[in-house]
């Protein structure tokens, strides 16, 4: 019984520990959690003493983390995030309904978000929580269960579970069109080309499949699809776009399609599902639902 004390310390003395590891100051601990400086430093001060080990080093004007208290650390967030889910969870009465979703922002409000009331009603049970995120993340530290992803199936220590491929095209104004002489894939290249940043590769890409050499010149780089589609139909360029974000764009005329066939991009839609994740029951029902709403069989790859 003693050592197994020893191994749970208190929740306060780690409340105290993860605000001086996050915050670097014990007087910004302090004032976070509402007591004295000196309140915080009896806390760690405990905890140095029932593990044996020094948790900070410090001098006169710095606080930071020991080699052992970086470790130790990581695991007292994840504890401590952990233990807050699950007290929201238990005052809720809908812990095991919870399913915490990572979604790219021009996907998820373009293409998932008019499917999830089919979701919601199908099951009642499930309340997804909505984060916006592009590019890979530490699922533990942010205290999410599953992620709409485009780009590679090799998220380590995941499940990643094809969606849809996605298919590319040079999207132009139809004033940009009108005003200059487009005939064939070749002329995109004398013409202002614009960019998305997390797609770096793709106009390489596109001029590589038509067999020509892609412009050395920089080009219009755009953070966001929304931006890159606007510039584009401000007459700024020529934009390369997922055919699936701008069905409607095309529908209305406000962009049309530039000399060139479409293009198959070497990047998809997966669902990417942390390993631990993998019997949480709102991840599998949501899962079922996507693959249903795709009417794909999933093709699953653990990396």
């Amino acid at each position: 019984m003693n050592v197994q004390r020893r191994l749970l310390p208190n929740i306060s003395a780690l409340a105290a520990f993860d605000a001086v590891a996050r915050l670097g100051s014990f007087t910004a601990a302090a004032r976070e959690l509402d007591l004295t400086q000196g309140a915080v430093s009896r806390q760690i001060g405990l905890l140095e003493e029932q593990f044996g080990r020094r948790l900070f080093e410090r001098d006169s004007r710095n606080v930071r983390l020991s080699t052992a208290g970086e470790i130790y650390a990581e695991a007292v967030r994840s504890a401590l995030g952990q233990l807050r889910d699950a007290a929201l969870g238990l005052m809720s009465n809908r812990h095991s309904g919870a399913l915490n979703l990572a979604i790219l922002p021009t996907f998820g409000t373009r293409w998932l978000m008019p499917l999830i009331p089919d979701f919601v009603a199908r099951h009642p049970d499930v309340t997804i929580n909505f984060a916006t995120r592009i590019g890979r993340f530490d699922f533990a530290r942010e205290r999410l269960d599953a992620a709409i992803h485009h780009g590679m199936p090799d998220w380590p220590d995941a499940d990643c579970t094809l969606l849809m491929r996605e298919t590319v095209m040079p999207v132009v104004s139809p004033e940009f069109l009108a005003a200059r002489a487009i005939a064939a894939p070749a002329d995109i290249s004398r013409l202002p080309l614009l960019h998305m940043a997390t797609r770096p590769g793709a106009w390489s890409e596109w001029f590589e499949h038509h067999e020509l050499e892609a412009p050395t010149g920089p080009g219009m780089q755009f953070e966001q699809f929304g931006t890159v589609a606007q510039a584009c139909m401000a007459g700024l360029g020529v934009a390369l776009l997922p055919e699936i974000l701008i069905a409607g764009e095309l529908q209305r005329g406000q962009l049309v399609p530039a000399p060139g066939e479409p293009m198959q991009s070497r990047s998809a839609y997966y669902l990417v599902v942390p390993h631990d994740k993998r019997g949480h029951p709102p991840v599998a029902s949501f899962r079922d639902w996507l693959l249903g709403q795709i009417g794909k069989e999933p093709a699953v790859l653990a990396w």
